[in-house]
Formats: C-alpha cells, sequence, structure tokens
C-alpha cells in the first residue's frame, strides 16, 4: 500500500494541469495549488499516507456526511421531511430546483440542503452550543481531540455568504427553516470551516467502511442499516453535478469539499482521503478524483 501511494503521489506531483483554487472564498483563494496529500485508513487501525497527507485544510462540504450522522442520530429519519434524497444535477449552490420543489432542497449535499440540515439539528439551540456537538461528534470518530475550527476561514465565508443567505431565505419563505437565518449559516460556515488533514478525515471515515463501527477503536456509530444509507447518497449525491462521473471514474461512495479534499469509502476495505485545492469546473477536487481513481485501478476497491 505504502508504495502504491508513493507512485500516485509522484504521478500527481507532476501533473500540470491542477485546476483552480476557490477563489470565491479569500481565505481559501491563498491556497497554494501546487499541494497534494493522500491517506488510507485500514479497519485494522493501519494508516498510510503520502504528500502533504499531514498538512490541515479546511474539509466545507465534506463535513456534510458528518451532520447529516449526527442529525440521523438525533432526529432519524424525520430529516426527510424537509430535505431530499435525489441527485440534483445541477451545481451546489443551485436555487433554480428550490423554486420548482417548493424550497425543499434534492439532497443534504448540496448547500441548501447541508442549511436545511443544521437547521434540523439546532432544535432550538445556540449557535455554540450546536457548533461544539458538531465539533465533538467530528473528534469522536476520529478519534482525535485536536481538530479544531478554523475561525479566519468561517469569517471569510460569511463575508462573501450572499448565495448561500439567499438560499436560507427562499427555503424560510416556504416554512422549511425553524430557526433564525443568520443563527443557521453561522453553525453552517463554522462546520464547513473544521479543519482536519487528510489522515485525520481517512480516520474519521472508518465507521462508514464497517457497516458503522470504527473497528479500531471498537465504536459503534451508527447502526449496519444507516451506515449503507450515508454510503448510497455519498454514491449518489455527494460530487454534486459530478457524481455520475466519479462513480464511472471512481466506483466508491464519495464527499468533496470546494477545499480541495475528498473522503471516499471503500466498504470492507478502507477509509481514503486526498487533498489537492485546485477544483474543476464542477468544485471537486481535479487531481483528488485522478488519485482516487489511480488507487481503485491499483486495488480494485471499487464497488462495481
Amino acid at each position: 500500500m505504502q508504495n502504491i501511494l508513493n507512485d500516485i503521489a509522484e504521478t500527481i506531483q507532476a501533473q500540470k494541469q491542477r485546476g483552480v483554487v476557490a477563489d470565491y472564498i479569500p481565505e481559501l483563494a491563498a491556497i497554494d495549488p501546487k499541494q497534494f496529500g493522500i491517506a488510507v485508513a485500514l479497519p485494522t487501525g493501519e494508516i498510510y499516507s503520502a504528500g502533504c497527507a499531514q498538512q490541515l485544510f479546511s474539509i466545507q462540504s465534506i463535513s456534510k456526511v458528518f451532520s447529516l450522522t449526527l442529525a440521523l442520530g438525533k432526529i432519524g429519519d424525520a430529516i426527510w421531511q424537509n430535505v431530499g434524497r435525489e441527485p440534483s444535477g445541477d451545481p451546489f449552490n443551485s436555487i433554480v430546483q428550490l423554486e420548482k420543489e417548493h424550497g425543499k432542497p434534492r439532497n443534504p449535499f448540496i448547500n441548501a440542503g447541508a442549511i436545511a440540515v443544521v437547521d434540523a439539528i439546532m432544535m432550538g439551540h445556540e449557535p455554540k452550543e450546536i457548533l461544539a456537538e458538531i465539533l465533538q461528534f467530528v473528534r469522536y470518530i476520529a478519534n482525535d481531540s485536536s481538530i479544531a475550527i478554523d475561525e479566519k476561514v468561517a469569517l471569510s465565508e460569511l463575508a462573501t455568504a450572499h448565495r448561500n443567505t439567499s438560499l436560507a431565505h427562499f427555503m424560510a419563505s416556504f416554512g422549511r427553516i425553524e430557526h433564525a437565518i443568520e443563527k443557521v449559516l453561522g453553525v453552517y460556515y463554522h462546520q464547513c470551516s473544521i479543519s482536519m488533514s487528510c489522515e485525520q478525515l481517512a480516520k474519521a471515515g472508518l465507521f462508514l467502511v464497517s457497516e458503522g463501527v470504527n473497528q479500531s477503536t471498537g465504536r459503534r456509530v451508527v447502526s449496519a442499516h444507516r451506515a449503507r444509507r450515508i454510503n448510497s447518497l455519498m454514491m449518489m449525491c455527494g460530487h454534486y453535478d459530478g457524481s455520475g462521473e466519479f462513480a464511472y471514474r471512481v466506483g466508491l461512495p464519495g464527499k468533496s469539499g470546494v477545499g480541495g479534499g475528498i473522503l471516499a469509502i471503500a466498504p470492507n476495505n478502507a477509509s481514503i482521503a486526498v487533498w489537492s485545492p485546485g477544483l474543476d469546473k464542477l468544485g471537486n477536487s481535479m487531481l483528488g478524483t485522478i488519485a482516487l481513481e489511480m488507487l481503485v485501478q491499483r486495488t480494485g476497491w471499487s464497488v462495481f
């Protein structure tokens, strides 16, 4: 495995086309696009990595997997009353479908859906309480108490929040947001600004590898049934309108973030995290996708 990752990292570093960083968020626009990291966490607890696998980065929309898991634990299938489970086929920040579908987001991984999930888990509590709960949960599943929120990134997102604010107001106009919009968005932006390395992120995904149990710690996070459901949503919706292409090329449940990270799950085999800040035209890590495609070709881990 280490030789495979070394080969992938060497190949990726030689790539000339690296995509474009998310320049609409000032803090992300300043990140060096030449960086690349990859980590593979096995159910046994072994971790293999290459490149900048210990470099912290903003996980952005990958956090939506964790907030959804938390929401399912808190309110169960009631979450689906205000969020759908279908691929969107549209950009992650699109408002078009919300109007057609009466303010109900198509799935929990587009921005509108993730905002609705945050609203659902607040349950009358203040933003600081919910953020502490989300952060505690991420630390728990990664078995790492050092994981923190990057406040500079969160403030940078708040300063450029016009589209997401519009999405939240649009949903509220249909009665689908219960809490004050500024509070919901404050939680959402801080959630997206959780800072992790590839190694930490790979460990955080281990519960989805082994039917809800992180075998390296012995902790059951969710039921086997729920783990399969989360994986299925990652496969169908985890890369926005590029989910079909990712399934075709990589063949694993995955969730991307505009910080350049991707969390991919190879059921029964491994949790994989890659990071390369340059994005393709759909907002997914260009070289991260290539690296995962190479890994699957070498390991045979595709679910297909």
